[in-house]
């Protein structure tokens, strides 16, 4: 009986240790995701001395150990204040954050001393916003843009030729060059280039084989493609050059660049209205064209919001008397759905549908925003 309690101590004595010492490890190790709520977030932001740097980079890099480069970028990115989202795979980084003013100059230390990301460009946001991020959220993907295409049937270093903005207006001014826009559907919607090609897709991997079949006839004019920070067209290039396309040029640094070339020297600015922007800005104005109108009214607007009603939640655009009369929703269905006490709402919404449910990204129908939430 001695020797049997004598062991049961032993072993309660070694789960006891185990135990602590799994805490002590605990304790010790940065925690590598956001733990706080959205209000706890933003007020944490509004707490903030200074204002933020708004900002995208990208690199194609391979990354033998995307999790390890994943968790190390984090804790590095945490210490320097940087919230935003990004996406690292096997094949590169792709990076959409804001940075803390102040910390500004010792976040481009820590991007040129790294050995991945030294030597990349970082795009500045032309208008910031402090709350453009609330959290810095680093997830591990197959791939940093998904295209859906298969990297080793073709030379994915063979790229289209690079334009800066004064290359870009001299060549889309001749009539042998067809511009095609890379985005999905809602982002050329409030904004894109002069004469540019605007299909309508909700996905890039959705975008390549239309804009093959589209780009056909012109097979012999110079291709000229370009997307938001030019993240995009570096795979779409190499692809199109694959598919036959000789005469392939991309906007180097896309949107963003171009509007920081042309304002600085003086150039024509070409790009008319918004650039949609995935943050909660949703768009930055590159020029003040407004080639849009709001989805409820039809005037014009461009300015983008999903709707208040978290079971809808469909992107759309909504002007500010449209947006007072429905309460920031797409339908009076999920206004009078909203109102409700949460309690009811969650009971009701299994049974549902809104223009969220139905449609796709930016998909919305007008034709239901009178729908009465009792049918």
């Amino acid at each position: 009986m001695i020797i049997f309690a004598f062991n049961l101590d032993r072993k309660y004595i070694s789960y006891i240790s185990k135990a602590f010492n799994a805490q002590a490890m605990k304790k010790n190790t940065k925690r590598l995701y956001n733990i706080y709520s959205k209000e706890d977030l933003q007020a944490q932001l509004a707490a903030e001395d200074g204002d933020r740097t708004v900002l995208s980079f990208y690199k194609y890099a391979l990354l033998t150990d995307p999790e390890q480069f994943r968790d190390q970028l984090y804790a590095d990115f945490d210490n320097l204040g940087v919230l935003g989202r990004i996406y690292v795979s096997g094949e590169g980084v792709n990076a959409q954050i804001s940075v803390p003013s102040k910390k500004f100059e010792a976040f481009k230390k820590f991007i040129n001393d790294h050995d991945v990301l030294s030597g990349i460009r970082l795009n500045i946001a032309i208008e910031n916003e402090n709350e453009s991020f609330l959290k810095l959220k680093i997830k591990t993907r197959k791939k940093i843009v998904a295209d859906g295409l298969d990297d080793a049937s073709f030379d994915v270093t063979n790229r289209g030729i690079h334009l800066d903005a004064k290359s870009f207006n001299e060549i889309t001014d001749r009539d042998d060059t067809v511009i095609i826009d890379m985005r999905n559907h809602y982002e050329s919607e409030v904004g894109h280039f002069d004469g540019a090609i605007t299909p309508d897709v909700e996905t890039f991997k959705e975008s390549l084989p239309i804009i093959d079949d589209m780009l056909q006839e012109h097979k012999d004019k110079n291709i000229v493609m370009y997307c938001t920070g030019g993240i995009r067209c570096e795979k779409a290039s190499a692809y199109y050059k694959h598919r036959g396309f000789e005469k392939v040029y991309q906007l180097d640094g896309g949107i963003i660049e171009y509007a920081r070339q042309a304002e600085a020297q003086g150039l024509t600015n070409k790009f008319k209205g918004k650039n949609f922007v995935f943050d909660e800005r949703m768009g930055e104005r590159i020029s003040e064209d407004i080639i849009s109108k709001c989805h409820q009214c039809g005037t014009e607007n461009d300015d983008h919001t999903n709707c208040a009603n978290e079971a809808c939640h469909i992107l759309f655009i909504q002007c500010g008397e449209c947006g007072d009369k429905y309460e920031g929703c797409c339908s009076e269905k999920c206004r009078d759905f909203k109102r409700l006490p949460q309690e009811e709402q969650d009971k009701l919404k299994p049974t549902m549908t809104f223009n969220g449910t139905l449609s796709g990204k930016g998909r919305y129908k007008a034709k239901r925003k009178d729908e009465d939430l009792k049918k």
